[in-house]
């Protein structure tokens, strides 16, 4: 399994399993591994799409997202979820890592980045915009870490009852906190992307998932 690597400019920190889009470890993906180095951390990105079409990348446009969503109809979800796993228990090792290891995932990340939090104890977990998560929170008692979610208020992809069913949710565990930024739709962080890219969102959740793994990978 393919991945890319980010290393902060000490050489060494806690880690952050990067969970890829639907458009695989294209050049946003690893601009965010990137972004997690400038804080600090060891950033790995999965080839998740290694079972069907081993380092895919995709453009973040009409045609791009609908090849995008045809390779997700053929994806092994149970597959990733294992392979992400498996990076996570990569990533616990590399030599470079000092300390706790989370994970962070976008869009289709964020679904399996919950998937994970409930099979592969990170310390910590960030999900942004995941579909599934809402359908998922049956698996709520098998995690035991902090977890924050972000999604977006404008959201096509995802319906408004999914964040209150989660935010319902998180009420009763005292370390989920849930954002909705009511500016912004679907994958608002991705900035390769001028169809979904909300830059004042981004940055108002950017800071709020810094800070909360700043309190969250000591």
């Amino acid at each position: 399994m393919g991945a890319y690597v980010a290393l902060p400019e000490s050489g060494s920190g806690p880690g952050v399993l990067v969970l890829m889009e639907i458009f695989g470890v294209g050049s946003y993906i690893r601009r965010a591994a990137e972004r997690l180095a400038e804080l600090g951390y060891v950033g790995l990105a999965p080839d998740l799409y290694r079972r069907i079409d081993p380092g895919l990348e995709l453009a973040h446009d009409e045609a791009g997202m609908a090849q995008a969503f045809a390779a997700v109809g053929r994806l092994d979800v149970e597959g990733a979820v294992s392979d992400a796993i498996v990076a996570l228990e990569h990533l616990r090792g590399l030599p470079e890592v000092s300390g706790p290891v989370a994970v962070l995932g976008f869009c289709l990340g964020g679904t399996l980045a919950f998937a994970v939090a409930a099979a592969g104890n990170p310390a910590a977990t960030v999900a942004y915009y995941g579909s599934g998560v809402a359908d998922a929170l049956s698996d709520s008692e098998r995690i035991d870490c902090p977890v924050l979610f972000h999604y977006g208020g404008e959201d096509p992809y995802i319906p408004p009852d999914h964040a209150e069913r989660v935010a319902a949710a998180a009420a009763s565990r005292p370390d989920w906190e849930v954002y909705v930024q009511p500016d912004a739709g679907h994958a608002f962080d991705n900035h390769d992307s001028p169809m979904f890219s909300r830059p004042a969102a981004a940055a108002r959740a950017w800071g709020l998932t810094s800070d909360f793994l700043a309190r969250n990978l000591r």
